[in-house]
This record gives structure tokens, sequence and C-alpha cells, in this order.
């Protein structure tokens, strides 16, 4: 049988550490966790689970960090988590199953994240990460922020889940801070951090110079394909912001240097072409959306909406707008069958109902 160490990097996580490791349970064989810093009662909530509990001085460096706690596993699996992070139980049950294979020659098992969910739970943004990795691999993370092992070996992915269930509010700006200090310490970004910070500038509303970093990104020889296309669309939305619409078109279509069209960037151009009240535009790209295939197992950020309700209940509006009333009522019923519980999907049914009784008097 395989066995796991569960290695884990913690800081401030009273309120959700033990949901967690009540989680995982006996899908592990040892527990790992090193605190950087705790001012709350997460060592207290580590030890009752393990007796193999670390300090470990914050140096803003994740990849430091999760080393260090990978260094202290001794199983046959490193296995690593964040504090609000949990194993659904099908997830779980999958886990031991897998363990209990007579072997396998995996270097690095990939897993899907599930970090966002709609009102009914169902996930819709998702992508594949490095999990589980053979301690004598000798594989570690890299990167201060954002931290990554880069893939070699016999890669295999399992259709086991990991849910990141996050009840902390607000947006943290740690992760900017760390990227602005190396900045200020003339620390040369490697594409990947280049890629991130421009996307953690952003986030935080720095436009312009999300433009900037985002733009020396792409203009690199260098970096992920996945990367790239994501990039792309990032700093459409940061000239997006800034007004320039010239400049988010040309973001937008540059992603079509990389890659047939995804399904998040044929919904960017159509959301393009809608606000310009070009509907057929938009439409066209709508449908594009629907036709499009998940690069899952690239590795890419998979916005499951656009796959499916985002592009359905935007043909029902760009219809509606172009007259077409049968047609837009038709987008509007497969949107609901994605997600019966959205609101915009129930207020256009009430909408087309409400037309009907209209019409039939």
């Amino acid at each position: 049988m395989i066995s796991i160490s569960l290695c884990m990097i913690v800081r401030d996580e009273a309120a959700v550490l033990a949901r967690c490791l009540d989680s995982v349970g006996n899908a592990v064989d040892e527990m790992i966790i090193v605190d950087t810093g705790s001012v709350d009662r997460t060592r207290q909530i580590a030890k009752a689970y393990t007796d193999k509990v670390y300090d470990f001085p914050w140096q803003d460096d994740f990849a430091s960090a999760r080393n260090f706690s990978l260094d202290r596993g001794t199983k046959d699996f490193l296995l690593w988590m964040d504090a609000d992070d949990v194993l659904p139980r099908d997830s779980k049950e999958k886990l031991i199953e897998w363990k209990q294979s007579p072997s396998s020659n995996a270097t690095l098992v990939m897993m899907p994240y599930q970090v966002a969910f709609d009102e009914s739970g169902t996930c819709t943004f998702s992508y594949w990460r490095e999990r589980l990795i053979r301690r004598s691999s000798g594989l570690r993370f890299q990167g201060r922020v954002h931290e990554a092992i880069v893939p070699r070996g016999t890669i295999v992915h399992k259709d086991i889940p990991v849910k990141h269930c996050k009840i902390k509010t607000g947006s943290s700006d740690r992760n900017l801070r760390i990227y602005e200090k190396m900045e200020r310490e003339g620390e040369i970004f490697e594409p990947r951090a280049q890629y991130y910070y421009g996307r953690e500038l952003l986030q935080h509303g720095q436009w312009e110079k999300a433009c900037h970093i985002l733009e020396k990104f792409l203009a690199h020889p260098d970096g992920w394909v996945e990367n790239k296309i994501d990039g792309a669309r990032q700093l459409a939305e940061a000239r997006r912001q800034l007004g320039d619409w010239e400049g988010e078109l040309q973001a937008l279509l540059q992603t079509l240097e990389y890659d047939v069209p995804r399904g998040e960037t044929c919904c960017c151009l159509g959301r393009y072409f809608f606000e310009r009240s070009s509907y057929d535009q938009a439409s066209y790209w709508y449908r594009q959306a629907l036709q499009s295939k998940r690069a899952s197992y690239q590795g890419a950020f998979i916005e499951e909406a656009c796959y499916g309700y985002l592009p359905a209940i935007m043909l029902c509006v760009c219809c509606d707008r172009m007259g077409k009333r049968k047609e837009a009522e038709q987008w509007n019923d497969l949107a609901g069958y994605y997600r019966p519980n959205s609101e915009a999907y129930q207020q256009n049914r009430a909408y087309f109902q409400k037309r009907q009784v209209q019409e039939e008097r």
C-alpha cells in the first residue's frame, strides 16, 4: 500500500484547520504541520492531531516554507493542502482507493483544485494542480509567491478534487507586498512571476502598472502558454478599466496567437461587442464559447460558466435586444439547465412569462 504524508504550512488558521484535518482523516498516514507565526490557537489545534508540529520563521517566501514542510515528510508521497482546503468525502474515498493500488509509478499526481462555486455549490472555477509528490523524486516548490512545482517524470492525473473553502473576507495585499519588495530590491522576475505580479496589480486596481508588467510578460520569449493566454486576457481587462477599447480588443485577439479560442476568451470577446451594442457580433462569440473545449489537462484556469451558463444567458439578452423573443427564451432555458437557481435565469423567466400574458390579452 502507498503511504502519504500530509504537509501543510499554516498561520492563524484556528477557524478552519480542524475542518481541513478532519476532512483528510485516515486518508493520510502522517501529518506535518509547519506554523509560520500564528498568534491564535492554530498550534494547539494542530497538536491535537499530530505531534509533528514545527516552527518556521516567515521569510516572505512561500516556496521555502512549503519545502521545509516537504522535507519533514517520511512517507512514499507528500500531499500538500492549505488550511482552508477540504478533501470532500468522495475525494477521500478515491484517494484511499488509489493508495491501495498494487503500485504506482507516478512521480507527480495532478488533482483538480476547485476554488469558486455558484449558488448551488457547483464548482465554477477550477484548475489542475500538482498535489501528490513522490518523496524520493526530490521535486520541490519554486517561487516566493504563487509557488509551484515544475512537473517532470511520470505525471498522472487523478480526478480527486480538493475544494478551497475560504471563509475570510476581503482581498489580502500580502502577495502584492512581496512582489513590490522583490521589485524594490532589484530581484529579476522570471516570466511566471511577471505574470502573477500583473494579476495581483490588476486585482488591486493598479491598471496602468498591470498593463506595463503584463506587456513585459507577453513580450518575453519564454513563459508557459497557458499563462500567456490568460495574461493576454488580464491585459485586456486592465486596458478595459482604463477605457482603452482598441487596446482591449487587441489583447483579446492576441490570445489567438497561442491556441484556438477558449470559452473564457470567447466570452470576453462577446462582452466587448455587447458593450458596444453590436449584438450580432456578440452572439457570434457567445456561440463559439458554447462550442469551445476546456483545456483542463493543460493546467489552464477553467471558468466553468464560460462553457455553458454565461454564453447561454448572454445569448438570451442579445436575442432579446435584437427582437428575437422566442430564441431569447430558448437560450434562457438553456441557462436554466446549467444553473436553475440563478437569479438572472429566474428573473428572465418571469420576464418572458409576463410578456406572454400581455400578448395573450
